[in-house]
């Protein structure tokens, strides 16, 4: 029974230590959201670290400036940075529209095209297709096309298919 529970416990840190090590890293700085409902920002790489941070809006963008294996150094919308698991984030690419007024949400990637609807600031969609300036941004049933510089999500002359 004893060596049944021993190997129950070496495999599992062997599994364990073979998906860590399979993780691809990626180049940073890159974009990314937080994908729990819930999700705690700490000052350092670790549970053990203080809390500063208690996100309850899942899909907001964030950006990943920074790696630690299992951890991720991140900068939300108003600049702060902090320590998120990995596993409380996603790739999905989502947006907060910026500014102080609604912001027009285009038929087309182009200010002469009919706007469909206005975003207010605060809104968080999912981005898509984004070329030369503009992004195509779902938010709920509604789609359109919005300036980059109109939203924190994206760079400003970023290409996203």
């Amino acid at each position: 029974m004893r060596n049944k529970l021993a190997l129950g416990v070496l495999l599992a840190l062997g599994l364990s230590v073979t998906s860590a090590e399979a993780q691809q890293e990626r180049q940073t700085p890159y974009w990314a959201s937080i994908s729990a409902s819930k999700a705690m920002m700490r000052t350092g790489p670790g549970r053990n670290y203080p809390a500063t941070w208690l996100y309850v809006r899942a899909d907001l963008p964030i950006k990943v400036v920074e790696t630690y294996p299992s951890w991720r150094k991140v900068q939300d919308p108003t600049g702060e940075t902090g320590w998120m698991l990995q596993q409380l984030l996603s790739d999905t690419r989502t947006a907060l529209v910026t500014g102080s007024e609604p912001r027009p949400m285009h038929d087309a990637p182009d200010p002469a095209s009919p706007v469909r609807y206005r975003a207010e600031p605060g809104v968080v969609g999912r981005i898509s297709r984004c070329a030369d300036g503009w992004c195509q941004m779902d938010v709920g049933r509604k789609s359109g096309f919005i300036r980059a510089e109109h939203f924190w999500g994206a760079d400003p002359n970023e290409s996203l298919d």
